[in-house]
């Protein structure tokens, strides 16, 4: 069961679905089914007017396990677990929830096949998942283990006061740090991709010079997002014409099958726990294939002290100043 307090006058699934952070086709479905109540009344009505105040609550059956064509044979990296939430490295190559065009198990069926409980808030397809990474994007996620432990780590991630870091390996260097804010929708024409468009969902990243090679050919370049879109930070670097390493669908040009990935790396991740409201840091160690180009184009002794958690957080504690592209 979760509850929380209305903040404003507003209609129940638009408030649910900027508290949960989930799409509003499954806040209906939870009114739907019942599983919303307000001031201890059980509410069908999406469009039910709340005033300041009301309590919401949400009661959610626990989730069955659903069989799957799919058999999740790999293994994944835990970071951290308590009864509460669960860190994982996240591997390349695996998509973090199943669709009717993913033929393959996904991060959420390896959870499941795994006998980890989640939270089904967002659905049971998305069972436990509070953000995704990209299908070609490794690195750290959180993952919910309870109800109570998703809405309060999607509030995190609408307030921001959950953080997250990238690293990525890219063609150009930045001509210097900067802040990208542009709006991110859906391609007009390529529906794989996203894009930059006008009124489309407001999305912000800050990017940071750390390194560039010895050949000026690779430069090792820190993110940090302020909002969620998907691509986001492909996106926002193919704006002004940057391109991550074998990221041939945002515009690397290069013989991305030999690269053999993206080389983008979700590495730090910031978080308030959501019982015991401790400040939590998580690190994904980097990919073999990803030191190892390191390796071949960088001092690693100078790349393991400027990719330290405390140095890349306090590069980003102050962008005022930076470059700001709008």
């Amino acid at each position: 069961m979760t509850e929380f307090i209305s903040s404003k006058s507003v209609r129940l699934d638009q408030e649910l679905a900027s508290k949960l952070n989930i799409a509003r086709n499954q806040v209906i479905n939870l009114i739907k089914n019942g599983n919303v109540s307000v001031n201890n009344k059980i509410i069908n009505k999406a469009g039910f007017n709340l005033n300041l105040g009301d309590k919401i609550t949400i009661s959610t059956p626990q989730i069955s396990e659903i069989q799957s064509e799919f058999k999740a044979d790999f293994d994944i990296e835990i970071i951290y677990e308590d009864d509460d939430i669960l860190v994982i490295n996240k591997p390349i190559n695996l998509t973090i929830h199943p669709a009717p065009s993913v033929k393959e198990a996904t991060l959420v069926e390896w959870l499941k096949q795994n006998g980890y409980t989640l939270s089904n808030l967002a659905g049971q397809e998305r069972a436990g998942i509070v953000h995704r990474l990209d299908k070609g994007t490794s690195g750290v996620m959180v993952v919910a283990k309870n109800n109570e432990s998703h809405a309060n780590l999607s509030k995190q991630l609408s307030t921001r006061d959950m953080g997250r870091i990238y690293l990525l390996l890219c063609d150009l260097a930045l001509k210097e740090n900067c802040v990208i804010d542009r709006a991110i929708g859906r391609h007009p024409q390529n529906r794989l991709k996203n894009a930059i468009i006008s009124n489309a969902k407001p999305s912000k990243s800050a990017f940071a010079n750390i390194l560039t090679s010895q050949n000026k050919l690779i430069n090792l370049v820190a993110a940090k997002l302020f909002s969620g879109r998907t691509h986001q930070i492909r996106v926002h670097l193919a704006s002004i014409n940057r391109h991550i390493l074998g990221d041939d669908l945002y515009g690397f040009k290069s013989n991305s099958a030999k690269i053999g990935r993206i080389f983008l790396h979700a590495y730090i991740l910031r978080l308030i726990h959501p019982r015991s409201s401790q400040i939590m840091e998580f690190k994904a160690t980097l990919p073999s294939e990803f030191y190892e180009l390191i390796g071949k184009e960088f001092d690693k002794e100078i790349v393991d002290e400027s990719i330290k958690a405390d140095i890349l957080c306090d590069i980003f504690n102050d962008i005022s100043n930076w470059m700001y592209y709008n």
